[in-house]
């Protein structure tokens, strides 16, 4: 049985304009232990549908539809349906997650080592000493020195790595058993991104927890993952084992984002890019809506008009390698 089973998740938000469907009827699973990255552009819905699955979307603003029942070793939840004092037990405790801006995520008027200790307290029935000798062992093994002395530091007292490492610890305090990590290496720089990735395999296999990786870099994620779901507005469009995906990209979106990673052998030659912009949320295009960038069209079998007018369903092609796409298993994508 899977730790998490996420059935036609819909996100909308009404505005003055209209409604816009940010994330429109994706399923997936994640098992225990495994690490399942949800890659995409800015505005796809990577991050609205794990805000949705953590109950932190505002209630007024925003209508959540489908399932996601998460499988505890204590007991069985359905996450959409439950009431906020229900989640708010889950929330930080079973499920945590880590926010792609840590500067904003930590607030700057109490020292880390108060925040730290509230976030234990808050599912613990425990002395603050104890919250406190917790902390002080997850800041050391989260790469902070001197914990003891820097428990007492405010977040603009640490650099953005260490920032994140921060929020590792507060995230794990709980020893969670699933983590969402969101964007964690944004903003970092190369060195920084490889320590605060290789911290979390590790605190992964020492707690045996499942991850949900956020990236808009399939880069970041080839040596993180287990498995990949790529997300386009709004939708999924293709989900495959890591070695899978970055072997045989089932859709052209897929492909477009796999090229436009740096390579060391490109010398100064430009790097590709997936023309043309993502679209509105609020007029996604008729059919497929990657069809006014791609430039595949032409290789699909019915022709252009296909694709304009029928939106492809999310398919196994290959054993266990879905994709939404009309292209058929033989055609080979353009590097």
């Amino acid at each position: 049985m899977s730790l998490l089973e996420v059935s036609n998740l819909r996100v909308e938000f009404p505005t003055l304009d209209g409604i816009v469907t940010a994330v429109d009827g994706i399923s997936f699973n994640v098992e225990k232990g495994e690490t399942l990255a949800i890659v995409g552009e800015s505005g796809c819905g990577k991050s609205v549908s794990n805000l949705a699955l953590m109950g932190l979307l505002p209630k007024r603003g925003s209508r959540v539809t489908g399932k996601a029942k998460l499988t505890l070793a204590s007991a069985t939840h359905e996450l959409i349906d439950l009431p906020e004092e229900e989640i708010q037990k889950i929330r930080g405790n079973k499920v945590s997650m880590i926010f792609q801006d840590p500067m904003s995520s930590l607030h700057p008027f109490f020292t880390i080592g108060d925040q730290i200790i509230e976030a234990h307290q808050v599912h613990n029935s425990v002395s603050k000493e104890v919250s406190a000798n917790k902390a002080v062992e997850l800041l050391k093994r989260v790469g902070i020195s001197e914990p003891e002395l820097r428990m007492k530091s405010f977040p603009h007292q640490f650099s953005g790595g260490m920032r994140q490492r921060v929020m590792i610890a507060m995230a794990l305090i709980n020893q969670p058993e699933l983590l969402i990590a969101d964007e964690p290496t944004t903003a970092l720089d190369v060195t920084v991104q490889a320590q605060i990735l290789k911290l979390l395999k590790e605190l992964q296999q020492e707690m045996q927890m499942a991850i949900i990786l956020i990236s808009h870099d399939l880069g970041v994620v080839a040596g993180a993952a287990d498995r990949v779901n790529v997300m386009y507005a709004g939708k999924l469009v293709e989900s495959a084992k890591v070695d899978d995906l970055f072997a045989k990209p089932l859709m052209p979106y897929t492909s477009g984002l796999l090229a436009s990673i740096p390579k060391p052998d490109n010398g100064m030659r430009r790097l590709s890019v997936i023309p043309g912009q993502p679209p509105s949320l609020l007029h996604v295009p008729k059919g497929c809506a990657f069809h006014p960038r791609c430039s595949y069209t032409d290789q699909v079998v019915g022709g252009e008009n296909l694709c304009k007018d029928r939106e492809p369903d999310l398919v196994e092609k290959e054993q266990d390698h879905f994709a939404r796409c009309h292209l058929k298993n033989h055609v080979v994508l353009k590097k």
